[in-house]
């Protein structure tokens, strides 16, 4: 994540008199790198077909949008999950948490190198890459703090895979730890 800062100075009518304000302004880019399939490396592809997988297990009987994941492990270990859906709909968990939870808690000294993410609906896989919500963002951002590395994160569609060199680029200006320690 590229993060530029412009100073800039405007004024403001405050009154009967003007002022001159200082601002910064906050240009946030981030890099997607955008594959076919048979271009990617094949541990990524080895992700990619292993959340496909798993979208077509998904339990989504409400929104019929079934979604996988694949998290790869530094000690060669692939953990795949899906999204499991319920009536209570907050009850329900997407496939990404599904994913490292499982992971986390039953190889918690393997740190994850790469995650893929697929999406099937209507009988078929999306054509375009869908993208983790908010709060699966949040758990990778804090997966990567955790381990102490960077996630690359594969998202899968039927016309092209984006990959993203880190949960952090996916969620620029995030809520972490050091949030909770700062003045």
């Amino acid at each position: 994540m590229r993060v530029s800062i412009y100073a800039a100075a405007g004024a403001e009518k405050a009154g009967a008199y003007d002022k001159i304000v200082s601002m910064r302004e906050l240009k946030i880019v981030t890099e997607v790198k955008v594959y076919k399939y048979a271009e990617l490396p094949d541990e990524y592809r080895k992700a990619v077909d292993e959340a496909k997988a798993a979208a077509m297990k998904a339990y989504a009987p409400y929104s019929g949008f079934h979604v996988g994941a694949a998290v790869l492990l530094d000690n060669g270990e692939a953990v795949s999950g899906n999204n499991q859906e319920n009536a209570a709909y907050p009850s329900g968990l997407c496939a990404e948490r599904v994913t490292m939870f499982y992971a986390n808690a039953h190889y918690p000294e393997a740190a994850p190198v790469a995650l893929a993410i697929a999406s099937h609906t209507g009988g078929a896989f999306t054509d375009e890459p869908v993208t983790p919500c908010g709060a699966c963002r949040q758990v990778l951002l804090e997966t990567e703090g955790r381990y102490g590395r960077d996630i690359r994160i594969l998202l899968y569609g039927e016309k092209h895979i984006y990959m993203i060199n880190s949960a952090r680029e996916l969620l620029p200006l995030s809520f972490a730890k050091e949030s909770l320690l700062s003045r």
